[in-house]
């Protein structure tokens, strides 16, 4: 661990708030005009998965975590765990599904993902930019319905509802944006 000023941190770094590691989700350099300048930071608890936001002082001094980064593949879903691969060594590793939340709803067979661990425990999973997912079910669009704009909710394989344009329909293969869970575009296999 290293010690960095609070006027320092950055977004996707990992700081050590209360006890706890933390990811760094956003951060904002404040300075009123009057009182000190302060950094809000938007983070969250990698043990339990909640977010929280807290003011720092530009001089408070904070731990930045040395986390390593290990690629891992997907293989199952087991309860309210999930099971991945080291594709080069076959070792597998547990990770409690609270740690990629609704995330986990994007992970696809053989995806490649890379875990950060802190002290042999994974503390969070980064997905890559965009997965490629079949629709399961597609329902048609309703006609005259205005409020959806040209878009209709379709259910992919691991049931993450997408908004997709009404062209689509199920047995379509989909390019999904990891970090909104937005429709990107339609695959041609």
């Amino acid at each position: 661990m290293s010690t960095i000023k609070a006027g320092n941190i950055k977004k996707g770094s990992y700081i050590l708030y209360k006890d706890l590691p933390h990811y760094v989700i956003k951060t904002q350099f404040v300075s009123p005009g009057k009182g000190s300048a302060f950094t809000r930071v938007k983070m969250r608890d990698m043990r339990n998965g909640s977010n929280l936001e807290f003011n720092f002082k530009s001089h408070d001094n904070v731990e930045e975590l040395d986390v390593e980064t290990k690629e891992m593949q997907f293989l199952y879903h087991d309860g309210n765990e999930i099971v991945f691969m080291d594709p080069r060594s076959y070792e597998q590793l547990t990770v409690p599904k609270h740690v990629l939340g609704d995330k986990s709803l994007m992970l696809t067979s053989e995806i490649k993902v890379y875990l950060t661990v802190f002290e042999e425990q994974v503390i969070g999973v980064v997905l890559p930019p965009k997965v490629r997912m079949k629709v399961a079910e597609s329902h048609d669009a309703i006609a005259g319905d205005r409020q959806t704009a040209g878009k209709k909710p379709v259910v992919m394989e691991s049931g993450l509802v997408v908004q997709a344009p009404l062209f689509i329909k199920t047995g379509d293969t989909l390019l999904v944006d990891t970090e909104t869970a937005a429709y990107v575009s339609r695959v041609n296999d």
